[in-house]
């Protein structure tokens, strides 16, 4: 029996079907964003500055699982979730700026008690004159925080100088999700 494919076409041919392989895992693989939003208060410090401000845990319902199954996914099949951006508001009062901040921590964790809390983002030193900040990303991989419908935030901060009235504040998170297709 005569073999009808030339040399470079037997060599040609593994490499093609080894390619249509790899792109399909590649075409499973989806990439797209979850974005949060929950508000929270600052209380009014007082005379309190240059002190440590630790705010307890906020629970934050996420939109991850109407995301996923928008995508065609599910939690079991994501992995390589990131922080692409967190950016905090003040809402009212309206005008109230950061300036009473040195600096800012938001970590993430599973459970209201923070038994795994992770940073989330940070920013130092906080610019004066805001009302709205864009924190830095932690690089944190956060696939176990959003797999469920729910986290919890904690905030940690330093004054610069007292918070005479409470305040209330916006925190937007958009994150970065890598997932295979159901």
């Amino acid at each position: 029996m005569k073999n009808i494919l030339s040399p470079s076409l037997r060599l040609l041919l593994p490499l093609l079907l080894l390619g249509a392989i790899g792109c399909q895992k590649l075409v499973n693989l989806i990439n797209f964003k979850i974005d949060d939003s929950t508000n929270f208060t600052i209380p009014a410090t007082g005379v309190l500055t240059n002190t440590a401000l630790v705010l307890p845990g906020i629970a934050v319902s996420s939109h991850a699982s109407s995301t996923y199954a928008g995508n065609n996914t599910t939690a079991d099949y994501v992995h390589d979730v990131t922080l692409d951006q967190l950016t905090l508001s003040t809402t009212d009062p309206s005008t109230q700026t950061f300036d009473f901040l040195k600096s800012i921590s938001i970590y993430i964790a599973t459970d209201a008690a923070g038994t795994d809390k992770v940073l989330l983002a940070s920013l130092n030193p906080v610019p004066t004159g805001q009302t709205f900040l864009q924190l830095t990303p932690s690089g944190a991989t956060l696939d176990k925080y959003l797999r469920s419908g729910n986290y919890t935030l904690f905030t940690t901060a330093e004054l610069a100088k007292p918070l005479p009235q409470d305040t209330k504040v916006r925190a937007d998170s958009r994150f970065n999700v890598k997932a295979n297709v159901q």
